[in-house]
């Protein structure tokens, strides 16, 4: 059973006694008496246990509300349903719960129901993904929370924790909860203004996972923060008074730098802690007229750069030239009292106001992404925190988020962002543009869709496939994304090239049975008189039966009649030739497969490296020499790649382009040296490189070009690259290599 401490029961008592004097005026009659009973109730019935770290939930939730409430501006739902979340929590747990959000709803309004929900969900979410070091994951868990308040008594929770864990011997689960804090609820309390809890965030996170950092960077910072708030006072003082006597409009703000920003500073600018510059920040805001603005803050600058020396390395003038998200602002680093730099930020009211809510806030140009109307909602919500008014207007900010995006889970977990509207199919094709090709449908969140069935934020889709599935135009009308759309388009492109390949070697065919010899001129004059432009076009109507290959032959044979009729007529002028005069043309063969199709597969490839007019060159996935048995692989550009038949990649090459593949042989002898690359295994022996060295040097034709060497608990790894004539070569000195005493295995890379 779940027991307090007398340190524990002291603490309760003196926050809840805090509580009750900040916001006791705004809770109902009753509330206090049933919050009080459903806890001595979880008491009792032993509902209630010690967390991971040994931390009392209870005392925590009191802990967390008066966070809430204190540094945040939460009320009434909001306090109740931070202290009642924990015993929610260990109610869904157990059937015989003492506590049911029902309950809670009937108890103490829908308000404080909604919170428990969006709390519960966001749980929930946390044991769906194991990945959540991301901007989708942060974006999602904004979308799921429903009300902001569920968000900002996270960050609260958050912050309380990091406050308790400070001498827990769980260490993992300490530096679990710390990296959470930095990349997830530091980002969000930044984007929110709140400030304070932000910084307190990311130094207690660095406090847990840079240990060292942060203590020595403390000791630097060995003035007390009374000191160091003195010194901003007297570094502001002589400032004010110059420009209160100028006449001037303005307030000033002044701060010491926080522990996490000079370590982040430290590593952005790999210097020690003497090498940053600006460990004071003083920021001068001017209420100036717009057409003075820049005048004014000049006229700033003059004085403070008149009273303490300036840096002019660290001059930032964005007046002048504002930074492209508007962002305006001039700042200078400057000498002062007892040798420190201080950065001083020189802006007007409207300056201000665009950089902490427009589109350059300050979380914004410090690089925390965000997007879409995320932005605009952030803003408004941090506009009421800042207002300071009752926080009861958090009601009115529930999640109408997202009309443009949606975030999808795959089944292991990982989240991905789609337009809003996507499709199965866009998910498929998300994944892999295969799956996308082969995608016949999907589970989403285990129930059977088709590939048209649009996703919402939250659910998990497992795509179904099919071997024989082929992508279709009608496709294009209802994906949503970008990249869905341009694979499916390249995969119809690829099917239609494969379809015209087809159809031009069935018209072959058919020429032959008739018969009848196709001439390629003679047949490019029939494809224009019928009325195609391209000769793709052509081939792809005979391959969709819009055409049909007797028609065409008829045809072809009609044009060859006339031609032969023109010929004969106008022969009586020509001019008889000798045979001896005659020189057969040499055929381009790389000009003829410039469509990246060519007809190559009624040929064989004949690869000697002094063949002209053929584009082809050694494909570096698998390194072939002479000897090697390899085929050809027709590119898109028409050129021709040759690989080894052992290629890692030739399954899968001819699985999808098989149609581009060739047959291929060396021609002759072989044509010069080719580099191959061996792996060498064995004992770590003295002297067995040098044997290796002296075999390879000892080899006539064969020059070593590379070696590298490693060498782990005895045994010795190398990869030896050489330059070989063929085959015979190669498998001649790795005969050799593998018997000196020591290697155990020679393979080639």
């Amino acid at each position: 059973m779940l027991s307090f401490t007398d340190t524990e029961r002291n603490k309760a008592l003196q926050i809840i006694e805090s509580l009750r004097q900040r916001v006791g005026n705004a809770l109902l009659p009753g509330d206090e008496e049933k919050v009080r009973q459903i806890l001595f109730d979880a008491i009792d019935k032993n509902k209630v246990n010690r967390d991971v770290f040994g931390l009392n939930p209870l005392l925590m939730a009191i802990q967390t509300a008066y966070i809430a409430v204190e540094e945040i501006g939460l009320r009434r739902d909001g306090l109740i349903a931070t202290l009642l979340q924990p015993l929610v929590a260990e109610s869904l747990k157990d059937a015989e719960g003492v506590l049911t959000v029902d309950r809670i709803e009937k108890d103490f309004g829908a308000g404080v129901a909604v919170i428990i929900r969006g709390l519960h969900k966001v749980q929930d979410l946390y044991k769906r993904t194991p990945v959540i070091e991301t901007e989708n994951f942060r974006n999602l868990l904004l979308s799921f929370a429903e009300d902001m308040r569920v968000i900002l008594i996270m960050i609260a929770d958050r912050v309380n924790v990091m406050r308790e864990i400070r001498d827990t011997e769980n260490r993992e689960a300490q530096l679990r909860v710390a990296e959470e804090a930095s990349y997830l609820y530091a980002p969000l309390a930044h984007k929110l203004g709140l400030y304070k809890l932000k910084s307190e965030l990311e130094d207690l996170s660095l406090k847990y996972i840079e240990h060292d950092a942060y203590y020595h960077i403390r000791e630097k910072l060995s003035a007390t923060k009374a000191a160091r708030d003195k010194y901003i006072e007297d570094f502001i003082g002589p400032i004010q008074q110059r420009l209160e006597a100028l006449g001037l409009h303005f307030h000033i703000k002044g701060r010491t730098k926080s522990i996490h920003s000079i370590w982040q500073k430290m590593k952005k600018q790999k210097c020690p802690f003497e090498g940053v510059f600006d460990l004071f920040a003083i920021r001068i805001i001017l209420d100036s007229a717009i057409e003075k603005e820049k005048m004014e803050c000049w006229q700033v600058y003059s004085v403070i750069t008149d009273m303490y020396q300036p840096n002019p390395k660290r001059l930032r003038d964005w007046l002048s030239v504002p930074k492209s998200n508007g962002y305006e602002s001039l700042h200078i680093t400057v000498l002062g009292p007892e040798k420190k730099w201080v950065e001083v930020q020189i802006r007007t009211e409207r300056m201000d106001e665009i950089a902490e809510k427009g589109l350059a806030a300050h979380w914004r140009y410090k690089g925390v992404k965000s997007g879409g109307g995320m932005d605009e909602w952030l803003a408004a919500i941090r506009t009421a925190l800042e207002a300071g008014d009752d926080m009861q207007v958090m009601d009115s900010f529930r999640r109408d988020l997202y009309e443009d995006e949606v975030f999808v889970f795959t089944p292991k977990g990982e989240i991905r962002k789609f337009p809003a509207g996507a499709t199965v199919l866009d998910f498929a094709y998300h994944i892999h543009s295969r799956i996308g090709n082969q995608c016949v449908g999907a589970k989403v969140n285990g129930r059977n869709v088709s590939m048209r069935s649009v996703l919402h934020s939250g659910d998990t889709v497992e795509i179904t496939t099919s071997s024989t599935q082929r992508p279709k135009h009608e496709w294009l009308s209802f994906v949503k994304s970008s990249h869905a759309k341009s694979k499916i388009r390249l995969a119809l492109k690829e099917s239609q090239a494969k379809d015209g390949l087809y159809a031009k070697e069935l018209l072959e065919r058919r020429f032959k049975n008739r018969k009848v010899e196709m001439d390629d001129s003679l047949m490019q004059q029939l494809i224009k008189k019928m009325g195609y432009k391209e000769v793709s076009d052509f081939y792809v109507a005979i391959a969709n039966e819009q055409l049909d290959t007797l028609t065409v032959i008829d045809r072809y044979m009609e044009l060859k009649n006339s031609s032969c009729a023109t010929s004969s007529s106008s022969s009586e002028v020509n001019v008889p030739r000798s045979a001896a005069g005659f020189v057969m043309r040499e055929v381009d063969t790389a000009a003829s497969s410039k469509d990246g199709v060519g007809s190559y597969s009624s040929d064989v490839l004949v690869i000697d490296r002094n063949l002209k007019g053929l584009d082809y060159t050694l494909a570096r996935c698998c390194n072939p020499i002479y000897g090697d048995d390899v085929f050809g692989f027709v590119t898109v550009s028409g050129g021709i790649k040759v690989h080894r038949v052992d290629c890692p990649n030739a399954t899968e090459l001819r699985k999808r382009f098989g149609y581009r593949v060739v047959p291929a042989r060396w021609s002759g002898k072989s044509g010069g040296q080719y580099a191959i690359s061996l792996q060498v295994t064995g004992n770590d022996d003295i002297g067995i490189v040098n044997n290796i060295i002296s075999i390879i040097s000892k080899e006539d034709n064969i020059t070593m070009r590379n070696i590298q060497i490693d060498s782990n608990d005895g045994i010795f790894r190398g990869i030896i690259t050489v330059l070989l004539d063929d085959t015979a070569r190669l498998s001649s000195l790795a005969k050799k290599i593998r018997n000196i005493k020591g290697i155990k295995l020679v393979t080639r890379l």
